[in-house]
């Protein structure tokens, strides 16, 4: 059903395609939703002014203009795409690395371990101009973009400015990323065994996209509520509501920390994960390689076969 593969699996070129896939869909689709992100990043800040979607959006372009939707949209585009090109490539490579190593534990195992070790450099790589964005977004006289958000922060705060919130960013993207990851695998192998009952490779291009959108929509939802709390405690300490994570936690309340902003994170969250895993295995259908998900079964026999 597909074309005649341009790269090879597991190759130098194909986690190059893999990365440059990640950056280009996750780029995109941060950007296209830079609005409910402006929105969501206010209301975890100002509750009681911003208190849901469409009052929020509408107060937004009344007292600050619609191009107040748009503020950040830089940090949007270059910073998620370069986690996207991190986490996407490097966790294909961290799934065929540790799949060749633990061919005796469970699968889950080997989802989570990768999808963990690619959200560390990810995050490392995205710390920096989420800093920015989520002050541009927030602060509306304190830069127009990264180009004088960057200066201005080092300036200020020196490198500490850029990743005194690295830690709860791992702790809203590391269980949202082994959750997503884990979830759209097993989804994508419980559509093709039990509903499809096809090989993928079997599949046509357009039912493989299918099984891909509908696996993400259920993976960015269930990995959105896991990693509520957190994204609530990022946007408090770059916004210094609060000094420390701890303050942080006490100030927002332990309620909150799960249900603010929830409804508008599933809004963003869920329709982006899907985009984001369409453009990535549309791109490399096109390539000729099948799409994500439910492989690790054959790789792991295969591994195992030659490790006899």
């Amino acid at each position: 059903m597909n074309h005649r593969r341009r790269v090879e699996e597991f190759t130098p070129g194909y986690y190059g395609l893999c990365a440059a896939g990640g950056t280009l869909s996750a780029g995109v689709t941060h950007l296209s939703i830079t609005p409910l992100d402006v929105l969501k990043v206010n209301m975890q800040v100002n509750p009681i002014k911003y208190r849901g979607i469409l009052s929020g959006l509408t107060t937004l372009c009344r007292e600050e203009g619609a191009s107040a939707l748009w503020r950040g949209w830089s940090g949007k585009f270059f910073g998620y795409g370069l986690q996207g090109g991190w986490k996407f490539g490097l966790y294909e490579y961290f799934k065929k690395l540790y799949g060749d190593v633990l061919v005796d534990q469970r699968k889950g195992v080997v989802f989570f371990l990768s999808s963990a070790s690619a959200q560390i450099f990810a995050d490392v790589a995205l710390c920096p101009f989420e800093a920015v964005k989520i002050r541009v977004q927030t602060q509306p006289h304190f830069a127009k973009g990264l180009t004088d958000g960057f200066p201005k922060i080092y300036a200020n705060e020196g490198i500490y400015g850029f990743y005194k919130g690295l830690l709860p960013l791992w702790g809203r993207n590391l269980p949202f990323s082994m959750i997503m990851f884990t979830t759209f695998e097993n989804t994508v192998e419980l559509m093709y065994d039990r509903i499809i009952q096809r090989k993928k490779e079997d599949c046509s291009n357009s039912q493989q996209l299918f099984v891909t959108c509908l696996s993400g929509y259920t993976a960015g939802a269930v990995g959105t509520i896991i990693s509520n709390p957190a994204d609530n405690i990022v946007s408090s300490l770059y916004n210094k509501k609060s000094p420390t994570v701890m303050q942080a936690v006490k100030n927002i309340g332990l309620v909150n920390l799960f249900t603010r902003s929830l409804p508008v994170r599933i809004a963003i969250v869920g329709p982006v994960v899907t985009l984001q895993w369409f453009f990535y295995d549309s791109i490399k259908l096109f390539s000729g390689l099948p799409a994500s998900g439910g492989g690790l079964r054959r790789h792991l026999k295969d591994a195992e076969l030659i490790r006899c």
